[in-house]
């Protein structure tokens, strides 16, 4: 038996007992390691506002780190020790959903190169798509399984920016400096964008956004931030990031961009509707929503990531505020709803 996180309906979170998950012969079973705290896809799943997820109970988690046990018969690319991202439970167990099931004692992964030898590659109904994103750490790379778990963020963040088609000496406005608005941030200008301007509501994330690398940083607050902009970037700036989750930023960012300027939403509103009001924006402009991170575009991050790491120029710690041992879950869990200033990414640890 394993034990795991579960959230009903109501939103109430238990920890209860399973049996060990089943795992066929291209895919290995691994012990969790560890498992970072999604303050979006958690949080609506908690409060049962996140889109088409309806299958209550649930198992909670997916920003999870896993040491590989067994494997499979066909398994040829993973082996006992090692350490994989991504770990899921994939199918319901006594009633409960995987949603996706990583704050779990146990986990699968799966051999994405033994699926495809044994023809149950892309297109047929073995297969998953995050296989691709179930990368192992390698013992060179200069990370242990708490900063491994940020990494997972790390990877949606940049295969966002990828999609988003941001590019080397634009400009680029970030509403937000949580852990997602402060990986924007520090990635953009590692990325050579030339002005990079974040803004918060609270003062010590603004400092936070200094230290990551941001040109400008302003509390929203405290100044108006139109004005600011403007004045750093009198035609406007080339992109605009909603890294928060408020749909009023999206209309505030039409009165931002330059023509042929872009909107980028990454953080989603639980309210899934607006009016969108664009008197403000130039003639010609875009708007851009990444909902569902690409798995296969974040595997092919992967190596962009660490290669950041290895180099000393992006240091997952940085990003990350507490950690929690599974025990005492439901303590961290309680520090996300209370929406304490100091938080970035928590971390549970198995």
């Amino acid at each position: 038996m394993m034990k795991a996180l579960t959230v009903d309906r109501e939103g109430k979170l238990a920890v209860r007992e399973f049996p060990m998950p089943e795992y066929g012969r291209c895919q290995a079973l691994v012990r969790m390691k560890s498992c970072g705290v999604c303050n979006g896809t958690d949080t609506k799943l908690i409060h049962g506002s996140f889109k088409n997820f309806d299958t209550y109970p649930a198992i909670l988690g997916h920003e999870g780190v896993g040491e590989v046990v067994e494997t499979g018969a066909d398994v040829r690319n993973l082996k006992r020790g090692d350490l994989v991202l991504l770990p899921f439970l994939e199918k319901a167990v006594e009633g409960y959903t995987p949603g996706w099931g990583a704050y779990s004692e146990y986990a699968v992964v799966g051999d994405a190169q033994a699926y495809i030898a044994n023809g149950m590659g892309p297109g047929t109904k073995e297969w998953s798509e995050g296989y691709l994103a179930q990368t192992v750490i390698s013992p060179k790379d200069q990370v242990d399984a708490v900063g491994a778990a940020m990494i997972i963020t790390f990877r949606e963040v940049l295969s966002a920016i990828r999609r988003f088609g941001f590019r080397a000496n634009e400009s680029v406005l970030i509403f937000g400096a949580g852990p997602v608005g402060l990986c924007f941030t520090r990635f953009c200008k590692l990325l050579g964008m030339k002005t990079v301007i974040t803004t918060d509501i609270q003062d010590d994330k603004v400092a936070e956004a200094k230290r990551m690398g941001a040109d400008y940083a302003f509390h929203s607050g405290k100044c108006h931030i139109d004005t600011q902009v403007r004045r750093l970037c009198p035609e406007g700036v080339d992109n605009v990031v909603d890294a928060v989750g408020v749909n009023a930023l999206l209309n505030q960012a039409m009165g931002l961009i330059k023509y042929n300027g872009k909107i980028c939403g990454y953080g989603i509103s639980p309210k899934l509707g607006m009016e969108l009001d664009w008197s403000h924006a130039p003639y010609n402009w875009s708007l851009n929503f990444v909902q569902w991170p690409s798995k296969k575009e974040e595997g092919e991050a992967h190596a962009q990531i660490m290669a950041w790491i290895n180099a000393g120029v992006l240091d997952p710690k940085d990003f990350i505020s507490h950690t929690f041992p599974f025990e005492n879950i439901l303590d961290a869990f309680a520090l996300v709803e209370c929406r304490d200033p100091g938080t970035k990414k928590i971390v549970i640890t198995f």
